[in-house]
C-alpha cells in the first residue's frame, strides 16, 4: 500500500496539519514515519526543541526526500531523509559562516561548533535552517564561534643521527677502555676507591 493510502496522523498530533500536506508518491507510511522520527531525533540532537519550528523543518526535509525517493525508489526513505538533512545543514552553515566551497567535513564541524558556542537554538529558536530571516546578531555570533584552521599537517622523514655528547664522555670512554685492557690498573683503582670509602666512613664516625 502506498503512503498516500495510509492515515496521516501516524506522525503525531504536534505536526498533524503539516503532515496532511505531505503526500509522498513512493514508499509506505511506515517508512516515512521512520524517516520522520529519525529527522526529529536529529534536530533534537542539535537542541532544536521548539515544536512548531521543528515541524516546519521536518516537513521541508521530508518533501525534499520524497522528491528524491521518486527517482531512487529502491533506497530507504530514512536514509534519504538523513542525507537531505545533512545537505540542508551544510548549505545553511556555509551561508551563515561565509565558507561556501569548503569540504563537507569542515563545514559540518565548524557549523555545529559555532551553533553550540553561539547558543543559537536557545537565543534564536526560529532561525535555524531558515534562509529567509536570519537575524544579524545571530550571524555575527555564529561567525565569532568559528575556529580558524591551522596549517595542514605534512609528512616528514627523520634520519637517525649520531649523538654528540661532547669531549668529556669521549675521554671517559677512552679511560674505561684502557682500564679494561690493563687488569692490574683496574685492581689498583678498585682498591683506591675502597680505601677512600673506608676513610670517608671513618672520618664521618669520629
Amino acid at each position: 500500500m502506498s503512503a498516500s493510502q495510509q492515515p496521516a496522523d501516524d506522525f503525531g498530533p504536534a505536526s498533524e496539519a503539516a503532515v496532511r500536506e505531505f503526500r509522498p508518491r513512493t514508499g509506505t507510511m511506515d517508512e516515512w514515519n521512520a524517516a520522520y522520527v529519525r529527522v526529529e531525533d536529529y534536530l533534537r540532537a542539535h537542541r532544536i526543541h521548539n515544536r512548531l519550528h521543528q515541524s516546519r523543518l521536518i516537513q521541508q526535509v521530508l518533501e525534499r526526500a520524497a522528491r528524491r525517493h521518486e527517482l531512487e525508489p529502491g533506497r530507504s526513505p530514512t536514509v534519504i531523509a538523513a542525507e537531505e538533512t545533512e545537505a540542508m545543514m551544510d548549505d545553511w552553515f556555509a551561508e551563515m559562516l561565509e565558507v561556501r566551497g569548503q569540504p563537507h567535513e569542515r563545514i559540518a564541524v565548524e557549523g555545529r561548533l559555532a551553533l553550540l558556542l553561539s547558543d543559537g537554538p536557545q537565543r534564536w529558536p526560529y532561525a535555524f535552517l531558515d534562509h529567509r530571516e536570519i537575524p544579524a546578531d545571530f550571524g555575527a555570533a555564529m561567525r565569532a564561534g568559528v575556529i580558524e584552521a591551522g596549517p595542514d599537517m605534512a609528512v616528514s622523514s627523520m634520519v637517525p643521527r649520531p649523538i654528540d655528547l661532547g669531549p668529556i664522555p669521549e675521554a671517559a670512554g677512552e679511560t674505561f677502555e684502557r682500564i679494561e685492557r690493563w687488569p692490574l690498573l683496574r685492581a689498583v683503582l678498585l682498591w683506591l676507591v675502597f680505601a677512600g670509602a673506608l676513610a670517608g666512613i671513618f672520618y664521618v664516625t669520629r
